[in-house]
């Protein structure tokens, strides 16, 4: 086994009097990818900047081999006194034409200046000074922070080539899924450590957390209350899961009848529809800036339910179109159509701002009182702050006091109080942590009316819409139902079957054939829709027989070791089941779209 490149060992870190990390530490051999996991303020960015060599920790030690080159990315990168994007990127150590080359993929030209980037370029400007420099050990803080999709999909691309090891810190997880083979969880003081990718960290999470509850049952209190956000979300969440996923698909095949009817002449002479019924319609808009056209002859009708996903790359239009649609910014041509009774509640890029000396009781009760209205309906204050994730204690604490992810949960518990039947959520996923993504994905697909969404995290537009207009850039649009994967393999489809059509040379049995081939179940698919079929039922069979056992009352203190056991090999099956009937579902209804089309 090769030595590690980097390795910190019993590190401890205090501020003031809370420890934050107490006898941490973790190894980094050749090679390895891991993502560093952990709920929001538990020191992950601490971790990291230790690991850098950025911070000094309080004790323990860090040990890196001689000559091992580290690069780390900030969340917040500092331009200093750069002048231009080439000279930053040169100030990490890469030579000038290795500089040039990376901000060329990007897309940034090398000569501009430091002092008017976007967060997009910022952030880019940032990934290529450490990309650059060819590095032995990359550690990356939240590197898709503020990146569009294309960006992000880049980043994947280049990662996966990389021959070094690196460390990331994110929330986007179908870019930890798609990265790591490793994960670290930080986690109450402590470093853990799973040989495995992210896909499996949830499932491994819970498992402990479960075997922690049932051997450690009269474990200190405030242990407990700090542990059960995890348990009980991350059970509830599975126990969720299947009704809400049915739910979307619903609402995917109700939008995929609506977008087939927006192309129909008979749209055009439509003249009503049941009173708050229909949000949103537009016939041909258009929007131009000078010689660049954002938005062209752009058709939609969105009714009471749908919620539907903008995407595209930074800069293509979907903050234009948005505001278009909410009748904000008038366009240069074609009609919009608002219905009747709607009251939308926006939050925009830039976020409301809360007053840092304010209580987060005082900031959701600004009139007074003890109730907080959640759409027109009376909650206690603590009762709702539970909701979003946060412990009684907390409800007379400064907003001051919070970390940016708390922060950032108690903008959306205010916001999404108000009485609403529209959301319009500008980039809501932009620093979110994973708990609070999690959250605000339960309370949209909760949410019982129209939902606008734009957002980069692909995990995220799969997990909560209905539908997704695709911006590309030049003022098309397109339309499709479903998330950005299904979006994704729509798009993969038409290219191959593009392809299929050009090589059949114009025979109309062979387009046909070809068309065939590319909209029906791979041969992969097909024998795992069959595998699952068998497998269901035997999985349901098993975890009845470890039921019965579990209701025997006198086996926790006959066998406590055999008790865990059964316990853990229960909600391990549970799990298998739940993610199996998960991969039937998907599966099933590609098999009916596909037989349909």
């Amino acid at each position: 086994m090769a030595p590690p490149l980097l390795a910190l060992r019993d590190i401890r870190v205090a501020f003031a009097d809370q420890v934050l990390i107490d006898g941490a530490g973790f190894a980094l051999a050749p090679g390895d990818r891991m993502c560093l996991v952990g709920r929001n303020g538990a020191g992950k960015s601490t971790l990291l900047k230790i690991a850098g060599g950025l911070v000094d920790p309080d004790g323990g030690e860090v040990f890196l081999q001689p000559g091992t080159r580290v690069s780390y990315l900030s969340q917040s990168p500092d331009f200093g006194g750069a002048a231009t994007i080439l000279d930053y990127v040169m100030a990490g150590g890469a030579a000038a034409h290795e500089g040039e080359a990376v901000l060329s993929e990007l897309g940034l030209d090398p000569v501009s200046a430091t002092t008017n980037l976007s967060g997009g370029e910022a952030r880019k400007a940032a990934i290529a000074r450490v990309l650059a420099d060819d590095p032995d050990i990359l550690l990356l803080d939240e590197p898709t922070n503020h990146l569009d999709l294309p960006s992000i999909e880049w980043l994947e691309e280049r990662l996966s080539q990389f021959r070094g090891a690196f460390v990331l810190i994110s929330h986007d997880r179908a870019f930890l899924r798609r990265l790591t083979a490793g994960c670290l969880w930080v986690d109450r003081g402590t470093v853990r450590r799973l040989d495995k990718g992210f896909g499996m960290f949830e499932e491994w999470t819970e498992q402990i957390l479960v075997e922690e509850e049932i051997v450690q049952h009269k474990l200190d209190r405030l242990i407990i209350a700090e542990t059960q956000w995890s348990r009980e979300g991350i059970s509830a969440r599975r126990k969720r899961n299947q009704g809400r996923l049915r739910r979307l698909y619903d609402l995917r095949s109700e939008r995929a009848g609506q977008i087939a009817q927006t192309g129909r002449a008979a749209l055009a002479v439509e003249t009503g529809a049941a009173s708050g019924t229909l949000v949103i319609e537009a016939k041909n808009l258009a929007k131009s800036y000078g010689p660049r056209t954002i938005i062209s002859d752009f058709s939609t009708r969105i009714v009471r339910g749908d919620k539907v996903g903008l995407i595209g790359p930074n800069g293509a239009g979907k903050s234009t179109l948005l505001k278009m649609l909410m009748g904000q910014l008038a366009p240069d041509s074609g009609t919009l159509r608002l219905g009747t009774n709607i009251t939308p509640v926006i939050l925009d890029q830039s976020r409301a701002t809360l007053d840092p000396e304010a209580t987060l009781w005082d900031t959701l009760c600004e009139g007074g009182g003890d109730q907080v209205m959640v759409r027109g309906a009376p909650r206690h204050v603590v009762s709702y702050l539970r909701d979003f994730l946060f412990r009684e204690a907390q409800a007379r604490q400064p907003v001051k006091a919070l970390s940016g992810g708390e922060q950032g949960r108690l903008i959306l518990a205010r916001a999404l109080a108000k009485p609403s039947n529209l959301l319009v959520l500008d980039e809501p996923t932009n620093d979110l942590d994973m708990e609070t993504l999690d959250l605000l994905q339960e309370m949209l697909t909760d949410y019982e009316g129209t939902v606008l969404l734009v957002s980069h995290d692909r995990d995220f537009l799969d997990r909560v819409v209905s539908s997704v207009i695709a911006l590309d850039g030049t003022g098309a649009t397109e339309e499709y139902p479903g998330g950005y994967s299904d979006w994704q393999a729509f798009i993969r489809n038409r290219n191959n079957l593009s392809a299929a059509i050009k090589s059949a040379g114009g025979s109309a049995a062979k387009v046909e054939r070809a068309a065939k081939a590319v909209t029906k179940l791979s041969y992969k698919e097909t024998r795992l829709l069959e595998e699952l079929g068998t497998k269901m039922p035997k999985f349901q069979s098993d975890i009845a027989k470890l039921e019965a056992q579990l209701t025997d009352p006198d086996l926790y203190t006959r066998d406590p070791n055999g008790f865990a056991a059964i316990s853990a090999r229960h909600d391990a099956l549970r799990a298998d089941l739940e993610r199996a009937e998960e991969q039937w579902l998907e599966l099933e209804m590609k098999r009916e779209e596909l037989s349909g089309s």
